[in-house]
């Protein structure tokens, strides 16, 4: 893929951030990676999105460096590039603030898979990580951040495929959210944030709402997503 086409998608998925109502002013951010050429392309730090052009795109090499760009990369570039290199299986990465999943993360809670909509996208719940120690924060922070999103997806008895549950929700902070491509990481953040709210006004109405079942969370989940789906027209 040229770069500046991945550059275009990027800037679209950023984009779309906005427009769904996931960021505000130039919180929050997308990137995606060309692993044949072993390079990544994300937002750059602190550009206003009215302002931002596909050319503004920072490409950079699979541990950060920037290898082309004028502009600094976003503060969360070292989080993108772990998850890149931890999940081999994933083409792009977005990180927002957006208010429903940033409130479980702040709770430290994960979102539960209460129904078919949650399943449609995410085959169990959504997890939070462990909060980070006073020395993580300290130290490489935004790797850290990355560190604890894989060491969640690694923690054992169970550990969690990040190709069927394609988000974590950092405690304290907020939600990273990967996909195949920039567009679908987006997507599945919007997903997310839908799934969030609804599971916060589930928890309300009934505060020991139970999860849905193993059965309907597989249906839903695999005619979407299993070998043998039968959702849409492919």
């Amino acid at each position: 893929m040229l770069l500046s086409t991945l550059r275009q998608e990027v800037l679209q998925a950023n984009l779309e951030l906005v427009q769904r109502g996931l960021v505000l002013y130039t919180f929050g951010n997308a990137s995606a990676v060309d692993r044949g050429q072993g390079l990544v392309v994300i937002k750059p730090s602190g550009v206003d999105y009215d302002a931002m052009r596909a050319e503004d795109m920072v490409v950079t090499d699979m541990e950060g460096k920037v290898v082309e760009g004028s502009l600094k990369p976003s503060s969360d570039l070292d989080t993108h590039t772990l998850l890149y290199r931890e999940f081999p299986g994933i083409g792009a990465v977005v990180h927002t603030h957006s208010e429903f999943a940033t409130s479980f993360a702040q709770a430290g809670m994960s979102i539960p898979a209460f129904g078919t909509t949650h399943a449609d996208y995410f085959h169990g719940p959504v997890p939070v990580t462990a909060p980070l120690s006073d020395q993580a924060i300290q130290g490489r922070y935004v790797h850290e951040t990355g560190m604890a999103i894989v060491a969640r997806f690694k923690q054992q008895p169970a550990e969690i495929d990040p190709l069927s549950v394609p988000a974590c929700l950092v405690a304290g902070h907020a939600p990273f959210v990967w996909g195949k491509n920039a567009a679908d990481a987006a997507h599945n953040a919007v997903v997310l944030e839908a799934v969030a709210r609804m599971a916060y006004r589930t928890l309300t109405l009934k505060a020991g709402a139970e999860h849905v079942s193993q059965a309907l969370l597989d249906r839903h989940y695999l005619r979407k997503h299993g070998a043998a789906a039968t959702y849409g027209q492919g």
